[in-house]
């Protein structure tokens, strides 16, 4: 009934529970009309995805010199947190597409350091539209995993509103099928202290969050159309083989897994902290994150909570495929937030510093006033 691919990875790495489609893209703000004034859901349209320029992609790759340690650190104390928890072989879970890369790197990291055996996965899960039904039911039925075998993947967190559809869908999903799957959802970092389990909580660059299919296996963002989706399919996506020549997907998992082999011979993933963060850090990072989302839709004027995108991942996101209203920074010399700096200067977005925000880089998405 349905295509297995996995993308530009290796069949190894993951399985794309998505069908590919052949969608052409929606203009940026023709989308953003259409998606405020409620003609359409996000995930009926596609932005259309670019090459990033020189500059930007220079950024990328200082940032991922810069930060591909502490990244390899976060990957391994997450990987030893899930084994931790999980008896047995581990079904990763990824949420595609931000949560790809990081479900092969923690695939890689069980398997090759850590003696365990897993399977990794990429569904999708849509804000509103909730989780793909008939890809769980693939991954129980047809490939017979155990249910308490499966760990929820995604990048990060930015306020909350993936996690929390995560809980809803699952706990429908489970309502209906007469199921128990756990709705514990994984991250790198936790900005919001709504992921149940994270290793950080740091606003920092994760280099797979900057890029856009060329570093997520070519695919696009998920898409849910009645054009394209039928009932019994799995939720959709755009393949672009004609970025297989620009394609860092696999060198970006490999460069990190050699940071992870050094890391291992220096310290050993088995002497790695993999405490994740408490109840307490949670408690105080959700305050803090409600706090900061209310105050600045006050002070800015902002009418709908899901314009305001707090964190350098949410903020590039934005840049990358929204309509942006203006970014703000911490610091404007922050090594992090220098690709976010080219991208608002291409896209001709002010750029405002404020010493105080509580994140690195916060942006919002412009209101259309309908």
């Amino acid at each position: 009934m349905h295509s297995l691919f996995s993308g530009s990875y290796k069949p190894e790495d993951v399985v794309f529970l998505l069908k590919p489609i052949a969608m052409a893209p929606t203009d940026t703000l023709e989308k953003e009309r259409r998606i405020q004034s409620g003609l359409s859901h996000y995930s009926e349209m596609i932005s259309e995805e670019r090459l990033p320029s020189k500059a930007y992609l220079q950024v990328f790759h200082e940032a991922f010199e810069r930060n591909k340690a502490l990244l390899a650190l976060n990957v391994c104390k997450l990987s030893r947190i899930i084994a931790n928890r999980v008896v047995g072989e581990v079904t990763i879970v990824s949420l595609a597409r931000a949560g790809t890369p990081v479900g092969v790197l923690l695939k890689r990291v069980l398997e090759r350091h850590l003696g365990r055996r897993a399977v990794h996965y990429s569904i999708s899960i849509i804000r509103d539209r909730g989780i793909d039904e008939n890809a769980l039911t693939y991954i129980l039925r047809q490939e017979r995993r155990s249910q308490e075998s499966v760990v929820f993947v995604d990048g990060w967190t930015g306020k909350g509103v993936i996690a929390r559809e995560l809980k809803v869908s699952v706990a429908a999903y489970n309502a209906r099928h007469g199921t128990e799957l756990p709705d514990r959802l994984h991250v790198l970092s936790d900005l919001c202290g709504q992921a149940d389990e994270a290793p950080s909580s740091e606003d920092y660059l994760i280099p797979s969050g900057v890029l856009n299919s060329t570093i997520s296996g070519l695919i696009s963002r998920s898409v849910l159309n009645a054009l394209y989706i039928s009932h019994d399919d799995f939720h959709g996506c755009v393949y672009y083989s004609e970025f297989e020549g620009n394609d860092l997907s696999n060198w970006f998992v490999d460069k990190t897994c050699e940071e992870i082999v050094k890391l291992d011979r220096k310290i050993g993933i088995d002497n790695l902290d993999a405490t994740p963060l408490s109840e307490a850090q949670r408690v105080f990072h959700r305050a803090r994150n409600e706090a900061f989302v209310m105050e600045a839709m006050a002070v800015h004027g902002v009418r709908n909570i899901n314009y305001v995108k707090p964190g350098i991942g949410e903020s590039t996101r934005v840049l990358l495929r929204r309509a942006p209203d203006k970014l703000f920074l911490r610091d404007e010399h922050l090594s992090d937030v220098q690709h976010l700096i080219i991208l608002a200067r291409e896209k001709k977005v002010p750029v405002f510093i404020d010493e105080n925000l509580p994140y690195n880089a916060v942006a919002l998405i412009q209101d259309l006033n309908f």
